[in-house]
């Protein structure tokens, strides 16, 4: 569903909340704190803001953050398990304000990580960058694709299949969907007023992924290391307008 200059307007304000408190969240991430931890440091932030949590309940899960810990990709669960150094942390965060939903992800290194774990995280936020370039009105959701997934394989990792980014307003999850992977000039036609929740979901090994015992986290099939982030992302006139930034 496009959206006018006016809900655009409202959604980066969503977004702005969104990328603040996940920046304030990203800046807690150290060897022995929890995940629960920063989930309740998340709730008060959220609380504070005058908005209210876009995950909590939905589907059921139980957190307003999702806190993903090396091999689980997304949908992470917060805990009381400690985080130990060389962890590499997927942080996924939204909330509602106004009415209207945000999407966000950044993934960061506890402590100090391992060559590849830090090459594995430039390479996806890389990604999501050349995946916005691509988001033109004009283009077609395959062309976003297409360059997220030739990126990520030419640096020798894998997209995730199964994993994909969407459209967003005032639900959190709308049509279209957006995949990591595809064919240029395929898919939805991109027009004004779209807004999309861009997501590289990156393996260095794996393409696919399964759902952990929690029945929320979903962790690369053969267990290597997996990075995500995410950008709330406009289609205007002006080109691709990130909603998600502080």
């Amino acid at each position: 569903m496009s959206k006018s200059k006016n809900d655009i307007a409202k959604m980066r304000e969503s977004g702005g909340i969104a990328a603040r408190i996940l920046n304030d969240i990203a800046g807690f991430v150290r060897p022995g704190i929890t995940t629960k931890e920063l989930n309740d440091r998340a709730a008060v932030l959220i609380k504070a803001a005058g908005a209210a949590p876009a995950f909590l309940g939905y589907e059921n899960f139980p957190g307003v953050l999702c806190a993903s810990c090396n091999a689980t990709a997304v949908h992470g669960v917060p805990s009381n398990i400690l985080l130990r150094e060389g962890d590499v942390l997927s942080l996924d965060f939204g909330v509602v304000y106004g009415g209207w939903y945000s999407d966000t992800a950044i993934t960061v290194g506890v402590g100090n990580i391992s060559d590849t774990a830090k090459r594995l995280i430039e390479v996806t936020q890389q990604a999501l960058a050349q995946g916005i370039k691509a988001a033109h009105i004009g283009s077609h959701i395959g062309d976003i694709s297409h360059v997220i997934q030739s990126y990520v394989e030419a640096a020798g990792f894998q997209v995730i299949r199964e994993l994909v980014g969407h459209g967003i307003g005032t639900t959190l999850h709308e049509p279209p969907q957006v995949p990591n992977f595809g064919n240029p000039g395929k898919g939805e036609k991109l027009v004004e007023g779209m807004v999309l929740a861009i997501e590289p979901i990156v393996a260095v090994s794996s393409q696919h992924v399964r759902l952990e015992e929690d029945r929320f986290g979903y962790a690369t099939r053969n267990r290597s290391l997996a990075a995500h982030f995410e950008h709330t992302v406009a289609i205007t006139e002006e080109g691709p307008q990130v909603l998600t930034l502080p």
